[in-house]
């Protein structure tokens, strides 16, 4: 493993395997090892020694770190400034290490439930600087909110899974974080009323900044006995209060409802955020589904069918399947996304089934000429995590 501790170290060894024509595997902390496909690579290049925090200004709403800062300490250096990170990255309960750090967060655009009010990870990423595969040091964006001058690299390089570059420094928007928040409660609805609930939820006026379907099955791995059906409502402890009891008359077409005050809020959203209702059995593979929130049960529904569990966040957009690592399994997973007309990530599994699929869909052709040449821009001699996303 090769480990730098500034930028002229990642280029070095950058340089040195563009030389040998030897391919690296990026990381941080290899918390995401297991992810989307099996690349067979030289050498790993990790940024866990580059770490810390390079600016908090709190007044400013804004933090930067270097990318091997662990998103735990990025996370406790905000608390302390009474802050947290907008797009409420997960802490997923099946990575492959305890920790994860901050460039691996934005790397992969990981986002929460908060997505669905707030946006993705890579709205809120202001700045960064990578070195790419050609050596060079490149910067974009800065560390003001506006700043519009020259190419937004910000967007290519978050959710690129290091196949551009290694980025060294983040800057992100930051907020503070709410007084307090509450969460509505509906019990046994079918995936299918479920979404609707979640629909007028979302609809409605009141801000709501979590949007979740938990089936009996996942429901009881965060402590419940039904199914619940759950919308998150985040702000000054007055305006909680009557926003949750307002969307609680919304609600009462779908049933009994129930509220849930600021520390049980919490609790429950940390478990959804962070994968934590699915029953994920060793050897088990685990799959996401993004679709329109109208078609995310039709997914959930799919998957129970081929004996797979899972869960849905975003108001329905987003699925969450787990299940036996087995190639029926996947291709059951496979044809409910591209029924709804929504994408799939294998998001984890044995190395023996990310050899044999596809961890995300195919590209129209179009598309996928317009990102090889990108890549190739970037890392021309395509030594930069070969094979992660599609195959080599």
């Amino acid at each position: 493993m090769i480990a730098p501790d500034d930028e002229a170290g990642f280029a070095a060894a950058i340089n040195a395997a563009v030389a040998d024509r030897a391919p690296l595997s990026i990381e941080g902390l290899g918390s995401k090892a297991g992810f989307l496909r099996e690349m067979q690579t030289a050498e790993t290049l990790s940024t866990r020694n580059h770490a810390g925090i390079s600016l908090y200004a709190p007044q400013e709403l804004i933090i930067s770190a270097r990318t091997g800062t662990t998103l735990a300490a990025l996370e406790a250096k905000l608390a302390e400034g009474g802050q947290h990170l907008i797009a409420e990255p997960p802490h997923y309960a099946f990575l492959d290490a305890a920790d994860q750090t901050i460039g691996g967060v934005v790397a992969a655009n990981l986002s929460g439930p908060r997505r669905v009010a707030w946006g993705a990870m890579r709205d809120h990423l202001m700045g960064m600087r990578a070195v790419t595969g050609r050596g060079e040091v490149v910067r974009s964006g800065g560390r003001v909110l506006k700043n519009v001058t020259g190419l937004d690299l910000c967007k290519l390089f978050a959710g690129s899974y290091g196949t551009l570059g290694v980025m060294t420094e983040v800057t992100l928007k930051v907020l503070p974080k709410p007084q307090a928040t509450g969460t509505v409660v509906l019990y046994g609805l079918t995936p299918e009323v479920a979404s609707r609930a979640l629909a007028v939820a979302l609809g409605s006026p009141f801000s709501v900044s979590g949007a979740a379907f938990l089936p009996q099955e996942a429901a009881m791995a965060v402590g419940y006995e039904r199914a619940i059906t759950i919308a998150r409502i985040e702000d000054f402890a007055d305006s909680v209060t009557y926003r949750v009891g307002q969307l609680g008359a919304l609600w009462a077409k779908f049933g009994a409802v129930e509220t849930l005050e600021t520390a049980q809020s919490v609790a429950l959203w940390r478990a959804v955020r962070d994968a934590e209702p699915l029953p994920i059995q060793p050897g088990d593979a685990v799959w996401r589904v993004s679709v329109r929130p109208s078609r995310g049960a039709a997914v959930l529904g799919a998957g129970h069918g081929a004996g797979l569990f899972g869960y849905l966040d975003w108001g329905g957009g987003l699925a969450f399947l787990t299940g036996p690592a087995t190639m029926a399994a996947h291709e059951v997973v496979v044809g409910a996304a591209r029924r709804a007309k929504g994408d799939w990530w294998l998001l984890r599994a044995p190395p023996e089934l990310r050899r044999s699929v596809d961890a995300v869909p195919h590209e129209a052709p179009a598309l996928a000429a317009i990102r090889q040449r990108v890549v190739a821009s970037f890392d021309p001699a395509g030594i930069l995590n070969p094979g992660r996303l599609f195959a080599a």
